[in-house]
């Protein structure tokens, strides 16, 4: 077990720098993509499509959901101790700063990670991606970067669709149960709503989109020759987007609160 164990790590860190040399790899090819030609950005519109428009639904109810159950109950128990001000700063910190990115994060590896890894995985076993290579075609340009850029791009502004939601949501719901004046609502979330609080929410949407872009593509290029190690690579995906997103929250948080 003790080897088991010994031999697991040591073949994780031994795929430190290649994961870091592919996701280098693909950074440069983004940058760059503006260079490509129609059938990568056609990639690129349906992944922003299958990413960011068809999770608008799950999004808005999710952020309505959370951001009225939050008010709803912090803020009679709030007003019972004098402390009645403090359910903004609570919402802020809660939809826009800390659970909102992870959450929406989690959405999309679980619509997108799977998918994406399969899908480049499939095409490995059908010797798809020999034929992009045998023509001169760099297959991370052509299928994995217009995918970073979409999952990337969507994260980015469904966080965004989220925070707007779940800020906006409790005011109207909170009229039907207990009425809080719009104006005393939106000064009291506004007082709170920071610089700070929006640029740590925007720096971790762009971290776990590129996290969740860069593992499901790596995963589904490592897929060799079996079908069956097609769908492996999608719970791989998922799985490791999970971790590395976890880690990259907390030490992004950790980060905010020492500076």
């Amino acid at each position: 077990m003790v080897s088991a164990i010994g031999q697991a790590v040591i073949t994780q860190m031994e795929s430190i720098p290649y994961g870091l040399g592919y996701f280098g790899k693909l950074i440069g090819s983004a940058v760059n993509f503006t260079s490509r030609g129609k059938a990568a950005r056609k990639i690129l519109v349906m992944q922003l499509l299958f990413t960011f428009i068809e999770a608008l639904p799950i999004t808005s109810i999710l952020a309505v959901v959370l951001g009225s159950s939050i008010f709803l109950t912090g803020y009679p128990f709030l007003l019972g101790l004098g402390k009645s001000s403090l359910i903004y700063s609570l919402l802020v910190i809660v939809m826009s700063r800390e659970l909102g990115p992870i959450l929406i994060a989690f959405v999309v590896t679980a619509r997108s990670a799977t998918a994406i890894a399969t899908e480049i995985g499939g095409m490995v076993t059908s010797h798809e991606i020999e034929a992009y290579i045998s023509v001169g075609v760099d297959p991370v340009d052509h299928l994995a970067s217009p995918r970073f850029i979409g999952v990337t791009a969507s994260l980015f502004f469904l966080n965004l669709y989220f925070s707007f939601c779940g800020l906006l949501a409790p005011s109207v719901v909170i009229q039907f149960v207990n009425p809080v004046p719009f104006s005393e609502y939106f000064s009291g979330l506004f007082e709170e709503f920071t610089v700070n609080v929006i640029m740590i929410s925007l720096v971790k949407s762009i971290f776990f989109g590129m996290i969740i872009a860069t593992v499901s593509t790596y995963y589904g290029f490592a897929v060799e020759r079996a079908s069956t190690e097609v769908p492996v690579a999608g719970i791989q995906a998922v799985g490791k987007s999970i971790l590395y997103i976890v880690l990259v929250d907390a030490f992004i948080t950790i980060l905010s609160y020492i500076f």
